[in-house]
């Protein structure tokens, strides 16, 4: 067996993917094919990459390249079985002037099975050549590994948001849950207060609106957090900084209308269901409230999404 103190450590990693081993991945000899642990290496990767709330794609092609594998190494230390639960740890540990090298390791509790390292090349996508890492990209990185936020919260109206609110909207609302093109904005846009998350990037990750009655109460909607982000905490983050918004205004009653399929995520955000289901744009719907109150700890509107 490897020296324990020659590899990673867990407190090295910021950054973590939890993973359960399923059936079709143990082998003969009841523990996880060697084979796996690199897929388990670059579903960390693809994870990493939402945890810097960077949409891969979209963020390849403005920078004009793509990364490439120019090398993996494993080192086996013990064996994971089918059902166990398993952290695999990933940070960026060099750059170099066009490659950066990952360190990984898969954890079973205190107990590290496997690390090695992945080492990638930025290249031109068509001649795959290798090109210098951008500045940006390399600033996101070692910002990221040294603690940084990776988003930003921006409040503004109709006139100063629309182009990148119509974008992540028509890419939601039109392309994925095939709203008619002619909803993608209303006349409430024009006096709705409008949040945005960025990404360090400067690309628009998540975004929802405000309306405020004369009655007090904020009615919120049109959220929508970019579909190569779910799952990692943005839609948390830009609720949060919507009733940052609303309290500042001393609204103190929320209103909004939601997707059925979407009602338990509010619900855990502490919304309430108010009324009957109805339908909306073909889709089920239901109306949730929320209260406010005054001098409660307040959600922080921006939040790591490491584990």
């Amino acid at each position: 067996m490897t020296n324990p103190a020659a590899g990673p450590q867990r407190q090295d990693f910021r950054f973590f993917e939890r993973l359960r081993v399923r059936w079709s991945e143990v082998d003969m000899q009841k523990i996880v094919f060697n084979g796996h642990y690199l897929m388990y290496f670059d579903t960390a990767v693809a994870s990493y990459w939402r945890a810097l709330a960077m949409p891969y794609h979209d963020t390849m092609a403005a920078l004009e390249g793509d990364l490439y594998v120019r090398k993996a190494t494993l080192e086996y230390e013990g064996s994971a079985r089918y059902d166990d639960q398993c952290d695999v740890g990933l940070r960026c540990a060099r750059i170099g002037t066009s490659s950066m090298v990952f360190v990984a390791a898969v954890f079973r509790g205190e107990q590290r099975l496997v690390h090695g390292e992945l080492v990638y090349v930025f290249a031109d996508p068509v001649s795959q050549t290798s090109r210098p890492v951008p500045p940006m990209l390399r600033e996101v990185l070692l910002g990221y590994e040294q603690g940084q936020t990776m988003l930003s919260v921006q409040q503004g109206s109709w006139a100063q948001v629309r182009d990148e609110v119509r974008a992540l909207r028509t890419s939601v609302f039109v392309d994925e849950l095939a709203w008619p093109v002619g909803l993608v904005e209303d006349l409430d846009d024009l006096s709705a207060t409008h949040v945005l998350l960025r990404n360090r990037f400067a690309q628009t990750v998540a975004i929802a609106r405000m309306s405020a009655n004369d009655g007090g109460t904020a009615d919120i909607g049109r959220l929508a957090v970019h579909p190569a982000l779910r799952g990692s905490g943005f839609g948390r983050s830009v609720m949060a900084a919507v009733e940052q918004a609303a309290a500042s205004r001393h609204l103190l009653h929320l209103r909004l209308q939601a997707q059925v399929s979407a009602q338990g995520f509010y619900e855990r955000l502490g919304w309430v269901p108010h009324g009957e289901v109805f339908v909306e744009n073909g889709l089920r719907h239901r109306t949730l409230l929320r209260s406010l109150v005054p001098g409660g700890v307040r959600p922080q509107a921006v939040v790591s999404t490491s584990s």
